[in-house]
């Protein structure tokens, strides 16, 4: 049981890490920081695109329409920070 959590939590840290790495890209090329012709810059940004759209999709069916603010990433970051606290503490019951 306890090697099992201890897997999940490794899952939810690399979606943490994916879903940053996509909230940073976003800033940069929104400023124009990265640039898409760039061909590494696209790979990787239409990569986590399309990693990460079926989950952004699924909750903006349920978030307000706010225009131009998206805040499917945010809540997808506090959603995987739950999931990682009751992980975390799962893990800690099933030690002691």
């Amino acid at each position: 049981m306890i090697s099992i959590l201890k897997i999940l939590l490794m899952l939810t840290e690399i979606a943490w890490f994916i879903l940053i790495v996509h909230i940073v890209m976003s800033w940069l090329i929104n400023f124009q920081v990265l640039n898409l012709r760039q061909p590494i810059v696209a790979q990787i940004w239409y990569g986590l695109n399309k990693l990460l759209e079926p989950v952004y999709s699924r909750l903006r069916a349920f978030l307000p329409n706010l225009g131009n603010l998206d805040l499917a990433p945010l809540v997808a970051l506090i959603a995987l920070m739950a999931i990682r606290i009751v992980l975390n503490d799962a893990l800690r019951a099933s030690i002691y």
